[in-house]
């Protein structure tokens, strides 16, 4: 079977996931996780992929960035993946591949969803277990979108920018969308394979009903009778 051909939209943020071969950890210390953040910031700008928001687990990644072409992101993970891999493998005394195959996407063509994605990166370790509080991760963007706590990582999105007139006004803004845990709907609408859902997209009738029901677009697009 062809592999799918995967869809990247220049200036159109795009959700990555990459987890480890048969699900195996790709971070055992705080070492591993602080040199993976280390080449994503060099590998984000060599790509010209801006980070909005992240979370590096136990044994994969999730990234929110903005290409300004649509190789950026093939760039970002080939450049990130050759050298954390080469870094972790002299590390561990191993060899061969650490990452899952390709890493999967979603194009995000909604306003809306672009913070239910956010949100859903950063409450990934809490999800999971492994903190019990969003805020008290150190591995994640939560602190610099929420706090302004500057990592050099994330750029702000038009849609972040527009949150309050100065810093701390978007961050508190920010925090707010945090009050309420995501729903059901919303953690399934980012989970769907990128098989399934390899786009997010936005019509005027989907908009209208999520609206009314105040489901996320995200599901909407995946019912073969909207179109």
């Amino acid at each position: 079977m062809p592999t799918p051909q995967r869809l990247v939209l220049p200036n159109t943020p795009l959700h990555i996931t990459q987890r480890g071969v048969n699900r195996g950890a790709t971070f055992l210390g705080d070492e591993d996780f602080a040199f993976y953040l280390l080449a994503l910031d060099g590998a984000s700008r060599a790509a010209r992929c801006a980070v909005h928001a992240y979370a590096l687990m136990t044994n994969h990644v999730h990234l929110l960035v903005t290409p300004a072409d649509g190789a950026g992101p093939m760039r970002l993970m080939r450049a990130l993946g050759a050298r954390y891999v080469r870094y972790f493998n002299e590390r561990y005394r191993r060899t061969g591949t650490l990452w899952e195959g390709r890493f999967r996407s979603t194009v995000i063509l909604s306003d809306r969803y672009f913070f239910t994605c956010s949100r859903y990166i950063e409450c990934n370790p809490q999800r999971a277990g492994i903190t019990a509080d969003v805020g008290s991760y150190a591995w994640s963007s939560f602190q610099r979108n929420a706090y302004g706590h500057a990592d050099g990582i994330v750029t702000e999105h038009p849609l972040y920018t527009a949150l309050g007139s100065d810093a701390a006004a978007r961050c508190d803004a920010y925090r707010l969308l945090f009050a309420a845990e995501l729903s059901s709907v919303s953690v399934a609408a980012v989970c769907t394979p990128s098989v399934v859902r390899r786009t997010l997209y936005r019509t005027r009738y989907q908009e209208a009903v999520a609206a009314l029901s105040d489901v996320p677009i995200g599901m909407l697009a995946r019912s073969p009778r909207v179109k």
